[in-house]
């Protein structure tokens, strides 16, 4: 899924009844891609990094260097999240909901990523198992998220008023 769609998954699911939840649910939302991906643009920026080589289609996530795979399949764990979330909860004594959008990011991603590019490592570090998805460019996956947005937005501002 794109970075935006993610965070507009978050902040409707998760985010609805105040703008402060919306705004983290959004943000938790966005920051396992922003962790794996924006980083290593962001040191592809200030030149410490090469642009992986795009010229022969989307880059294998080998192609990119040795942090931002490990940012991404840290970022991309179920297993991860489950534990950051039960640390979460034992600190604050209860859970914290909108860290849930997180794992809403990684359930999306697990089918709308293909082995091509960025396979979900969903069970990392216990398995190394990816599911082969439909990418989220396709017209199959990206035409009915956009109207699910579209519908469950209309939906929450019929609500609201």
């Amino acid at each position: 899924m794109d970075v935006f769609s993610h965070g507009l998954w978050g902040g409707v699911v998760l985010g609805r009844k105040k703008r402060k939840n919306y705004i983290l649910a959004f943000v938790f939302s966005v920051l396992p891609d922003i962790f794996a991906e924006g980083i290593m643009f962001g040191m592809i920026f200030l030149g410490v990094n090469n642009m992986p080589d795009l010229e022969h289609g989307h880059p294998n996530i080998s192609d990119f260097p040795t942090y931002a795979q490990n940012f991404y399949n840290a970022t991309h764990s179920l297993v991860i999240f489950i534990m950051v979330f039960a640390v979460v909860w034992l600190f604050r004594k209860k859970p914290y909901w909108l860290l849930l959008a997180w794992s809403l990011h990684i359930i999306i991603d697990i089918p709308t990523h293909s082995l091509k590019l960025f396979p979900t490592p969903f069970l990392w570090p216990v398995s190394d198992l990816k599911i082969d998805g439909i990418p989220w460019d396709n017209s199959m996956i990206l035409i009915p998220d956009i109207i699910l947005l579209i519908v469950f937005y209309s939906f929450w501002i019929y609500k609201s008023w």
